[in-house]
Order: C-alpha cells, then sequence, then structure tokens
C-alpha cells in the first residue's frame, strides 16, 4: 500500500484518508474526517505539491472524490497544503479589462442559472456580503441588515436620486426606494439578472421609482445627476489598471456635496497579488475569470486622486465569512435540487467556491471594505452630520 505513495505524504498527520483507484487506502493521520478518493492515477505524484488549485481543479474535472463536510474538506486540504508548500503566495497577474471583456466574464458567473442562485440566497437574492448587527441573525435578517446600513451610511432622504451599480437582481434599489422613499437607477451587465430584476420591481409596484438598465459603468452619464452613488460587490470586476476611471466615473456622476458607498472585497497584499496557495488562481479559472481584488490603500489612493475625498471606512471581513458560510450550508442542503439546474462541473466549482471563500475571509486572506466619500462642494464643505450618530440611532 505505501507504495503507491511518494515518501512525503507518509509522515503527515492530517485527519485525511486517500482512497485509491484500486480500493486500497492510506491514512495520513488518526481518526480521519476527510477522505479523497483518487480517480486517476497521475494525481499522486502531485500530491507531494498539492496547491489548493490543483487540488480544486482535479475535484472539478472529475479527478478526484471527496467525502466529508465540504468546510472540512477545505480545512483539511489547506493544512496540507500548507505542511508541504508552507505560505507562498502568487506573483499579481494583471489583465486587460475592455466593455467584451467585461462583459464576457459577468456573464459567465451571474447568467448561471436565477433558480440556482436562489436555492442559496436569501429572498431579495443579495449576493454580496451581509451585515450582522450581533452575529445571531438569520441570512436574511442579515441582507435586510446591510440594505439599511447603507442606505442609513448615504444619509438617503425621499426623493433623492440613488445609482446602484452593479445592481444585481435589484434588492438594494427595491429596498432603498421602498424604505427610504428613493429614485433609483441601477446597471448591471448580466442580462439574466435585470430580467428578474425587473420583473420584481414591477411585482411590488416600484416601476415609477426604480429603473433598471443593462449598462457598462464606463457609459454612465457624467453630469452630476445623482445624489448618492452606491456600488456593491461591483468594483471587483474593474481591474487594477481601470481602478482610476472608475473612480473618476463615479465622481462624474455624483453631484456636488453628494455621497458615494463602494463596498466590495479588497486585498490582504497592497500589490493585490492572490493569496491562500493557489486559491486565488482556482478562483480565477473557474469562478470570476478577470477578477481582481484591489488593497484598500489602492482603491483608497484612486478614489481620493478622482477628486472624492474618503469620511468613512469598515471592515466586515468576519460578516463575509459568516454570509458565506451561510450560503455555502444552504447549498449544501440543496444538492440534488442544484444538480438539476447546472451542469455537475459547474455544481463542484460553486461548492469548492463557497466553503473556500467562507474559510479565506475567516482566516485573514482577504477581506471586505466599505468606503464612504463625500464629492465636497468647491469651497470644501458638505452636509454630513459631525458625528456617525445618526447611523446608529436614527
Amino acid at each position: 500500500m505505501l507504495a503507491h505513495l511518494p515518501p512525503a505524504l507518509q509522515n503527515l498527520q492530517l485527519p485525511l484518508r486517500l482512497r485509491l483507484w484500486d480500493g486500497h487506502e492510506f491514512n495520513l493521520g488518526p481518526t480521519p474526517s476527510v477522505t479523497i478518493v483518487v480517480k486517476d492515477p497521475q494525481m499522486v505524484t502531485q500530491f507531494t505539491h498539492p496547491s489548493l488549485d490543483v487540488l480544486g481543479a482535479a475535484f472539478v474535472e472529475g479527478k478526484l472524490e471527496l467525502e466529508g463536510s465540504i468546510s472540512e474538506v477545505i480545512r483539511v486540504c489547506d493544512e496540507w497544503s500548507q505542511a508541504l508548500l508552507g505560505d507562498r503566495d502568487s506573483q499579481p497577474v494583471r489583465t486587460v479589462h475592455d466593455k467584451e471583456t467585461d462583459a464576457k466574464a459577468i456573464s459567465y458567473h451571474y447568467d448561471l442559472s436565477n433558480a440556482f442562485y436562489q436555492l442559496w440566497l436569501d429572498s431579495d437574492m443579495a449576493y454580496s456580503c451581509a451585515y450582522f448587527e450581533t452575529g445571531s441573525e438569520t441570512l436574511e435578517q442579515a441582507q435586510q441588515a446591510k440594505f439599511r446600513h447603507l442606505c442609513r451610511k448615504l444619509r438617503l432622504q425621499p426623493g433623492e436620486y440613488l445609482l446602484d451599480v452593479g445592481c444585481g437582481w435589484g434588492g438594494l434599489a427595491r429596498y432603498a426606494a421602498r424604505e427610504f422613499g428613493a429614485k433609483v437607477f441601477g446597471i448591471t451587465l448580466s442580462k439574466e439578472q435585470l430580467e428578474l430584476a425587473g420583473e420584481r420591481v414591477t411585482a411590488e409596484g416600484l416601476d415609477d421609482l426604480v429603473e433598471l438598465q443593462l449598462l457598462d459603468y464606463r457609459d454612465l452619464p457624467q453630469d452630476g445627476r445623482f445624489d448618492k452613488v452606491v456600488s456593491v460587490g461591483m468594483f471587483e470586476h474593474v481591474g487594477h489598471a481601470n481602478l482610476a476611471e472608475y473612480c473618476k466615473t463615479l465622481f462624474g456622476a455624483v453631484k456636488e456635496g453628494g455621497l458615494v458607498m463602494n463596498h466590495g472585497i479588497t486585498a490582504k497584499h497592497i500589490d493585490g497579488r492572490p493569496v491562500g496557495r493557489g486559491a486565488g488562481e482556482f478562483i480565477e479559472k473557474y469562478v470570476f475569470p478577470n477578477g481582481e481584488l484591489p488593497h484598500l490603500s489602492m482603491i483608497s489612493a484612486e478614489i481620493s486622486e478622482a477628486g472624492l475625498e474618503i469620511v468613512d471606512v469598515e471592515s466586515l471581513r468576519l460578516h463575509y465569512a459568516r454570509t458565506l458560510d451561510h450560503w455555502s450550508e444552504r447549498l449544501e442542503d440543496n444538492l440534488e435540487a442544484a444538480s438539476r439546474l447546472v451542469p455537475e462541473q459547474a455544481l463542484r466549482i460553486w461548492r469548492l467556491y463557497l466553503a473556500g471563500c467562507a474559510y479565506a475571509f475567516a482566516k485573514g486572506w482577504i477581506n471586505l471594505h466599505q468606503i464612504l466619500a463625500v464629492k465636497a462642494h468647491p469651497d470644501g464643505s458638505h452636509e454630513l452630520p459631525w458625528t456617525r450618530d445618526d447611523i446608529y440611532n436614527p
């Protein structure tokens, strides 16, 4: 049995069992909680350098099968990878982001199946970090709290014109119109999202307040017509090379004295290089083609250079870890239904992606920041309150 395995694997103490193609089993430590079933004998030679992208790709392509809870699989495989590879991170990779490339990338990710997303998202289909005010909220409660938190930070008032950049399935747009009386213009590059979002706007009788369009952010009007701007989970798709243009576009869209909220995932390292021994490469290949995460300092610099003044920054890293735990658990509870909605390979990708991202946020490999900025008047003034008290005690 040992002859099947490279020597480097024989001295590990991990709760991992390998079941080989010929039926032999080998425990890499006591009381295994995870079993990897090896379908392709050639995989064994790669087990001495088990980067997370190599292991993930093998599962997606059917060369491996996994037994055990998906969250435990992620944890054990990371410990295996760290034991043999250490804490090496990858070099940063820059990609070209033009309108055609970005539209294809968005379609690949978001046009998979509305019904699939409905299996594990909340009823409003908020596909971004929720906000847990006490930590004990349900996913539904935490997503509504996120909408409320964003609108309060924007000091949104009845009748104000809100731009929602990357509006998704329209949950925030409808909430801002329904609960705060705002007029909302939302944009997305996903046809599937736009269709369902439009149906929901009409079903709630909000057509007079909410307008949604298939539009690239680079084509937004630059006449300062919007009172407030919110961008949630969108700038991860912009690319480092286009961050300056993105921020200048938001600056041009909002009026003087108006507020801009950017809510998005940020990198651990200043240069934005991927972390997690191949986890970033897996996401780039299978989940978010051409996605790039800037560090907080990078996006903050571009926001400032565009002429906006940053007035508040909040990290929601652990909130996103909990959000993803909810999503992953809900998907795992609905695997049979999910298998009827998306191809097998896509389901394998999403199982790894949701559980893996929950782990990554919990470990601090990536972060989530809400950055609030103001477009001050020419004399430097603005109308923001002196404290944050109104956000938490409206």
